[in-house]
């Protein structure tokens, strides 16, 4: 990826960027959340110039735990600022708009009491879908994301994860993911958490499970809503 500055060969857009409906997007400086070097960069950029994360750049990423260069597409980048901006606007706040609409209302409120202290624990504690927002992926891989009422310990620093906290996340995905795809499976899964910085959704524990060459079949199995998931009637 070119460095981000004056001499990146790239020139930034004179005004707001339009979206593919021709709407004007919002500006980086009316963003509804941080944005990281990285993002700035991208919205200097249009599609066709983006450089697409692959399989082996991901693994890079996450091995390093570089997680301030994962980018998204320019134009959904764009279309994601405006979204967050007029949900917030309209839900108070992303929290709300999630619990409303794409987690179990079984969960209540914030605080919430999950049915077990250990992260991935209990079934009910936690929900996966597919990311509305992905990284800007190549097409053999999907964005998942699993939404957790647990809390997901992180350190004083950065907000990473602690060892203990990963050990859990790691016993997870093995278990959920990654047996359930049978002998290579451990090459098809990769898994992050954000660092508290760089997430857009502070609220909410969360964690980024990226897959490739799944079958939707499959990925419709893993994100299935459970009757654990649903209030009583």
């Amino acid at each position: 990826m070119p460095p981000v500055g004056k001499d990146s060969g790239v020139v930034a857009s004179e005004g707001p960027a339009a979206d593919q409906t021709g709407q004007s997007a919002l500006s980086a400086d009316d963003a509804p959340f941080p944005l990281t070097d990285v993002d700035r960069w991208v919205l200097s950029l249009t599609d066709e110039q983006f450089p697409y994360h692959d399989w082996q750049d991901m693994t890079d990423i996450i091995r390093r735990n570089d997680l301030s260069t994962l980018k998204r597409k320019p134009s959904d980048l764009r279309k994601y600022m405006k979204w967050t901006a007029e949900t917030k606007a309209e839900y108070g706040s992303m929290t709300n708009y999630l619990l409303c609409h794409r987690l179990p209302h079984t969960w209540g409120k914030p605080p919430f009491v999950p049915a077990s202290l250990v992260p991935f624990e209990d079934p009910s504690d936690y929900r996966v879908l597919i990311n509305d927002w992905p990284y800007g992926l190549t097409s053999d891989m999907t964005h998942i994301v699993v939404w957790t009422r647990t809390i997901i310990a992180t350190d004083n620093t950065v907000g990473d994860m602690t060892s203990e906290s990963r050990g859990h996340v790691t016993d997870f995905v093995h278990r959920f993911f990654i047996e359930k795809l049978g002998p290579g499976g451990e090459d098809k899964v990769l898994f992050f958490k954000n660092w508290v910085a760089l997430q857009s959704v502070r609220a909410l524990e969360h964690i980024h499970v990226i897959v490739r060459d799944v079958p939707p079949d499959v990925l419709e199995e893993w994100t299935k809503e459970l009757e654990c998931h649903r209030l009583a009637n």
